[in-house]
């Protein structure tokens, strides 16, 4: 199954697990109207398709910093390279490859900016990058 193969059913079981990747099949059932046992299925059919990489939470314990970081690559090195070793880093959330101006979108988390200058600065050092532009989150909206 690859992303253009899903139906207009998978792209709602997909929508009510974004909102909250906790609802059980028999919820998520009722509101596509089909048994749990094919919701079950289709759940397992995403994942081993990998259209479902991953389950994760949001937490809101403690302060909590954010911070988006754009990234030049070097031309000489490939961007998917740069990407991989970005995956192992601590305070690395999510990342982009992007068009434009610049190559990489990071997001960056830490408790506190500290923690977030921290990990910039280890990117920073990173073979093959040219260039940053950070800019911290003020406020998170959704």
């Amino acid at each position: 199954m690859s992303p253009s193969s899903i139906d207009l059913i998978d792209e709602k079981i997909l929508s009510i697990l974004r909102e909250d990747s906790r609802k059980s099949f028999v919820e998520i059932a009722q509101a596509v109207n089909l048994s749990e046992a094919a919701i079950r299925r289709r759940v397992s059919n995403l994942i081993k398709s990998g259209v479902i990489s991953k389950f994760t939470i949001e937490t809101n314990i403690g302060p909590q910093a954010n911070a988006i970081s754009l990234l030049s690559v070097n031309p000489s090195f490939p961007t998917s390279e740069i990407s991989n070793r970005l995956r192992k880093m601590r305070g690395v959330e999510s990342i982009f490859e992007i068009t434009g101006e610049y190559d990489v979108a990071v997001i960056v988390s830490g408790s506190n900016i500290a923690e977030i200058n921290a990990t910039i600065d280890e990117i920073r050092k990173l073979s093959g990058i040219d260039d940053t532009n950070t800019v911290v989150v003020l406020k998170v909206v959704r």
